[in-house]
C-alpha cells in the first residue's frame, strides 16, 4: 500500500499475548496461569501499591516531567549524580531514545541474531540498518559482534542476561569487549534481568562509566519490582550522553503512578529478597523436573527458562493453552522447537510441569 512506509512493510510487530480474561472466555476455563512474559509472579509490593493509591488523587495533573523525586532517590541509592539518569516508559522507550539520539540515518546498529526483539523492531521502524551476529552456544559471541562492526556502526546492543536464552556474559568477557570497542561506538548494556543473577563473575556495569564515555546501561522496574503494567525503566550514562537523550525524550513520558510506585519500591528490600528467593527456588524445581522428563534446557541467569521441546514449540504452546497454561513459543526468534517459560509461584511451576508431562 502506497501510504505505508517501505521500511516497515515487511516488518513483523512484537507479538504480545492475549488478555487472560479473554482467554478464559474463549477456552471456557476458570483458571489460567501466564508464564509467557517474564513477569514477577508475586505482583507489586505493598509499599508500591500504597504509593499508587496515594498518588491517585493527582492523576488529573501531568506527571513531573523529570521524575524529580524518583531521580533523587535512585541517584542516592546508586551513588550517582542525578544528571546521569534518564527515565522512560519501560526500557523499550529508552531503546528508541538511544537510536534517535545517536544513530544517523546512514549509520547502523549491531546486535545478536537471537536476542530481545525490540532492538531489531525499533531500529527498522526508525529506518536504521541492523547487522546481526550469531550466538555461540546460545551466548553472545563478542568476537563475532566486533567483526560485524564497520565504519558506519554507531551502537551495539547487548542484553545481559540475554532474552530469550537466559545466558549471561562474564565480567572478564565484557571487560575485554568494552576495551576493544572503538570510542566512537556506544555500547548499550541492557540489564533488565540482572536482579536474578547469582553468579559471582557477573560484571558490575556501573564501573565502566568511570573509564568509558561510550556506555549506556538500561534497567527496568518491570521484573524486579513487579511494575510491568506501569511501564517504567531507566538509563545510566555520562552527563553528555544523558543530555543528548533528554533532547529526544517525549515530555511527561513516565506517568504519575509509575513514578510514585517506583520510588516506594526502592525502599522495599524485603520484597526484592522474596522475589529473588521465589525465582531461585522455582528455578531449582524446574531444573529437576525437566531433567526427569528428559527435556533439554538452558541453565538460566534470569527468571525464565528456554526449553528445547524436541518438536514444534508453536504446537506445544497451543496444546498447553487448552489446559490453561500460557508459555511463549519461540517461532518469532527463529527457535521453532523451543518454548520459553517464566519461573512462577510454586503452584504455577507445578501445574506447568503436570501439563507438560501430560502432553509429552
Amino acid at each position: 500500500m502506497a501510504l505505508i512506509r517501505k521500511n516497515i512493510a515487511g516488518l513483523c510487530a512484537y507479538q504480545p499475548g492475549k488478555p487472560i480474561e479473554e482467554l478464559k472466555r474463549q477456552l471456557k476455563l476458570k483458571n489460567i496461569i501466564k508464564l509467557a512474559s517474564n513477569e514477577n509472579p508475586l505482583g507489586a509490593g505493598k509499599k508500591a501499591k500504597l504509593a499508587i493509591i496515594q498518588a491517585l488523587n493527582n492523576i488529573n495533573r501531568y506527571p513531573e516531567g523529570s521524575c524529580f523525586y524518583l531521580r533523587r532517590k535512585l541517584s542516592r541509592k546508586l551513588r550517582l549524580s542525578p544528571d546521569m539518569l534518564i527515565f522512560g516508559n519501560g526500557s523499550d522507550e529508552l531503546i528508541d531514545i538511544v537510536i534517535k539520539a545517536f544513530v544517523e540515518d546512514d549509520e547502523n546498529i549491531v546486535t545478536a541474531d537471537v536476542t530481545f526483539l525490540e532492538y531489531h523492531i525499533i531500529s527498522r521502524v526508525l529506518n536504521r540498518r541492523v547487522i546481526k551476529a550469531g550466538l555461540c552456544d546460545y551466548r553472545y559471541d563478542l568476537n563475532a559482534l566486533l567483526k560485524k562492526i564497520n565504519k558506519k556502526t554507531k551502537v551495539v546492543f547487548i542484553a545481559n542476561p540475554n532474552n530469550p536464552t537466559g545466558t549471561y556474559l562474564r565480567k572478564s568477557e565484557l571487560d575485554g569487549f568494552i576495551r576493544r570497542l572503538p570510542a566512537r561506538i556506544i555500547a548499550v548494556l541492557d540489564e533488565a534481568y540482572d536482579i536474578f543473577v547469582d553468579a559471582k563473575d557477573f560484571p558490575k556495569s556501573s564501573e565502566y562509566l568511570k573509564k568509558h564515555k561510550n556506555v549506556v546501561i538500561l534497567k527496568t522496574f518491570s521484573k524486579s519490582y513487579g511494575l510491568a503494567g506501569l511501564r517504567i525503566g531507566y538509563g545510566i550514562a555520562n552527563r553528555q550522553l544523558i543530555a543528548a537523550m533528554e533532547k529526544v525524550r517525549p515530555p511527561f513520558n513516565v506517568n504519575i503512578l509509575a513514578q510514585a510506585a517506583a520510588a516506594a519500591a526502592l525502599n522495599d528490600r524485603a520484597y526484592l529478597k522474596n522475589t529473588r528467593r521465589t525465582v531461585s527456588r522455582g528455578r531449582d524445581y524446574l531444573y529437576k523436573e525437566l531433567a526427569k522428563i528428559g527435556l533439554k534446557f538452558l541453565p538460566t541467569a534470569a527468571n525464565f527458562i528456554l526449553i528445547d521441546a524436541g518438536r514444534s514449540g508453536k504446537l506445544l504452546y497451543r496444546r498447553m493453552l487448552k489446559y490453561g497454561v500460557i508459555v511463549r513459543d519461540m517461532q518469532q526468534y527463529g527457535l521453532d522447537n523451543f518454548i520459553r517459560v517464566t519461573i512462577g509461584r510454586p503452584s504455577e511451576n507445578k501445574r506447568f510441569i503436570e501439563v507438560l508431562k501430560k502432553l509429552l
